[in-house]
């Protein structure tokens, strides 16, 4: 039997959510003499590697280990409950502008607790995909319970001894817990915790100024938290394109929201007043005062509990199991895939990675070829307002590399739909590289950058190069139509002041 598992709240639908994913009536089956592949962790990974190998018809057996909720961090703490308070959230940033559109909106109330049961009855209403059941109709054996290697032939779980031929550890990662003098006393929210409230914090601290701490800022912020960001670099999304940065920077400020840049947090105290965070700032001590504290300064991989010492898998603490270009461990039966051995942290990442462990296990020996994760074109996107999508390299990458480049970029202030959303902040950048039309990376930042990045995405994963988008017709008016502006753009700088003395005089004669 299981341990017991509970979602707070308890309401019907956190409770549909457990009956699914983690159903605490659930009995492990009993083990096969010899598994052909066992997996542990149920995330994103690990649901792909699991189901796409029993989906293969070839009479696999296999068994699927979670210790916690399937579907791991994405449906429970992650892209799911979070894009729900995005969305929440995105009506009110309307609303606060609508005024620009000759729309006047008088006051916006939120009704917070609807929005979190909004979220959950959300993330319950898809759980039955990833949940115990459909993965043990599709012929895999789940064992609920806390996974570890007794050697490298045999995993335990729940006390039964599960032999295998191959293994994939797909464990994850979770939130960092920083190191700050009072932080555990005082108590704090993770993005782990944070989907569990049901009352808006009067008064929230964020720390951390990448993706996760600006899209749960920003979204807090506008559904009525007073929001404070604390980051300990001189500038938000400091990873990101500097330019891209430096617009959503600007938007928090806008709308209102407190940011504290270039500090060190020295200690949290519990106060009447509240959870007072002192921090230094350019040699100054500072204080502020918050109902609730929530960190989200970074990942760190689930390593500790999988025994990895016994089967002398290497990993790092922070860096996770090491794994080479094709997924291996140094132990060549055992694989990783997703956040627990990968720098993209991104439920897409962890599945394009899972189906790579499935070619290079399965296949692969029998000399059907091996995939390489560093053949992936990867995008990604911070659902922050504007949002920003990028892919391939930055500029400052391919300088490192040696690469001469060509930026082309244009602003959406020069796009018609754009204009007429009243959504000019933004861009369309596309680094090339220098002397031809081959993309090396690109980066968007518009209200829908997500949906726009894809198709340079395609282009760069097929050799497309930018000077092909020039005869790809766009619908008028579209905000996508940026990226064809870029791409005649390219083309117009292929015109040489030579080349249009020749056609100058070539039209003369005609």
């Amino acid at each position: 039997m299981p341990d017991t598992v509970t979602v707070l709240p308890v309401d019907q639908y956190n409770q549909t959510l457990v009956n699914h994913v983690h159903p605490n009536d659930w009995q492990n089956p009993t083990p096969v003499d010899q598994y052909d592949l066992v997996v542990i962790g149920a995330g994103t990974a690990g649901l792909v590697v699991a189901a796409g190998s029993a989906g293969l018809g070839i009479g696999l057996k296999i068994a699927l280990i979670e210790k916690h909720l399937m579907g791991g961090d994405c449906l429970n703490v992650g892209c799911v409950p979070s894009k729900c308070l995005i969305s929440s959230a995105r009506v009110v940033g309307d609303a606060w502008d609508a005024d620009r559109l000759g729309v006047h909106v008088p006051t916006t109330e939120v009704n917070f607790p609807a929005v979190m049961e909004r979220m959950r009855k959300v993330r319950s209403g898809i759980s039955h995909h990833d949940s115990v059941q459909r993965f043990a109709d599709l012929g895999i054996d789940v064992y609920l319970g806390g996974g570890k290697f007794v050697d490298d032939q045999t995993v335990e779980v729940g006390g039964a001894q599960l032999k295998f031929k191959k293994a994939v550890i797909a464990t994850g990662a979770r939130a960092v817990r920083p190191n700050i003098p009072g932080l555990e006393a005082a108590g704090f929210l993770t993005n782990e915790t944070v989907f569990s409230l049901t009352e808006c914090p009067p008064r929230l601290a964020v720390i951390g100024g990448g993706p996760i701490g600006c899209e749960l800022a920003q979204s807090f912020h506008r559904l009525g938290s007073k929001v404070v960001l604390l980051h300990k670099n001189g500038h938000i999304l400091d990873k990101e394109d500097p330019d891209a940065a430096e617009i959503i920077q600007k938007k928090l400020l806008e709308e209102g929201m407190q940011l504290e840049l270039g500090m060190q947090i020295q200690k949290v105290d519990v106060t009447p007043a509240g959870k007072v965070l002192t921090f230094k700032q350019n040699g100054e001590t500072k204080t502020v005062t918050v109902d609730e504290i929530l960190v989200g300064a970074g990942r760190q991989p689930n390593v500790e509990s999988l025994n990895l010492e016994a089967i002398g898998v290497e990993y790092h603490p922070r860096k996770g199991v090491l794994v080479n270009d094709n997924l291996q461990t140094n132990n060549p039966k055992i694989y990783a895939a997703g956040d627990i051995c990968m720098n993209w942290k991104f439920t897409h990442a962890a599945d394009s990675a899972a189906q790579i462990v499935i070619k290079n296990a399965l296949f692969a020996p029998f000399g059907m070829g091996k995939s390489k994760l560093s053949d992936l074109i990867m995008p990604w996107v911070t659902f922050t307002a504007p949002e920003v999508a990028h892919v391939g390299l930055y500029e400052s990458q391919a300088k490192e590399k040696g690469i001469a480049t060509k930026q082309i970029s244009v602003p959406f202030s020069t796009v018609d739909r754009a204009i007429a959303d009243a959504e000019e902040t933004g861009f369309v950048k596309v680094l090339l590289k220098e002397g031809s039309d081959e993309i090396l990376g690109a980066t968007i930042v518009a209200a829908h950058a997500g949906e726009m990045i894809s198709e340079i995405t395609l282009a760069m994963t097929n050799k497309i190069g930018l000077g092909k988008f020039a005869s790809v017709i766009h619908p008028y008016p579209t905000q996508a139509e940026a990226i064809k502006k870029a791409a005649g753009l390219y083309r117009k700088g292929l015109l040489t002041p030579r080349t249009k003395k020749i056609l100058k005089f070539l039209n003369k004669l005609a």
